[in-house]
């Protein structure tokens, strides 16, 4: 069945979510883009909205294409995200390098933090997408218009323990550090984000996506 005449699920701001998609969350399946932007978009305007103006989350789509765009057609994509005026930046990096074609097999999160002047990468997967967060921070820099050098840092991650669950890493990690933004406490990740938070997180997901559609189709 073409894309455009699958069932459609939920339309949520920028994302439009299919059964397709929905059926990455049932079972050992590796979530891709529109899942982990639908996450990121609902953090922003939903869950973590007392964050609006601080902190900035960029759709997977837009990410992949700041990657692999040249550095003069960057600016398309950055400019209007105004990062200057973020204290955060949320990105989910794909370890996809093709310019053609869609894929890619790993997921991490890099997040911007402006009053360290630094990157902070979240791995699930050892340093496997430490080349392609280097690039990012490389690409975003300019933009974010700050003074020195920006450092990168592989922050201490828990380590996935197959190969499907990197997304829903990416996804946990991000809620439990908003979650600490706005409770003004540090607690320790790996006791947070554990293997059965992860696993529980495709359940959790499924019932906010439809729940919210059958909000929206009311």
């Amino acid at each position: 069945m073409a894309a455009g005449s699958e069932q459609k699920v939920l339309s949520y701001h920028d994302t439009l979510l299919r059964k397709s998609d929905l059926s990455l969350l049932d079972g050992a399946k590796w979530l891709n883009d529109k899942l982990i932007g639908f996450v990121f978009e609902y953090f922003e305007f939903d869950k973590f909205q007392s964050l609006t103006g601080k902190v900035a989350f960029v759709s997977p789509e837009v990410t992949q294409c700041i990657k692999l765009s040249r550095d003069e057609e960057v600016a398309v994509f950055l400019e209007p995200l105004d990062l200057s005026s973020k204290d955060f930046v949320f990105l989910a990096v794909n370890d996809h390098h093709m310019e053609t074609t869609a894929g890619g097999s790993h997921w991490s999160l890099l997040i911007y933090d402006r009053a360290g002047n630094k990157f902070s990468h979240y791995d699930s997967s050892g340093s496997s997408n430490q080349g392609a967060a280097m690039i990012l921070c490389c690409k975003l820099h300019p933009f974010l218009k700050v003074s020195g050098e920006v450092t990168l840092i592989a922050e201490e991650c828990p380590q996935q323990e197959n190969g499907h669950d990197c997304g829903l890493y990416v996804i946990c990690v991000a809620e439990h550090l908003c979650r600490q933004m706005i409770d003004g406490r540090a607690e320790a990740l790996r006791q947070k984000v554990t293997g059965k938070v992860v696993g529980d997180k495709r359940k959790e997901l499924k019932s906010l996506i439809l729940g919210l559609a059958r909000q929206s189709s009311r």
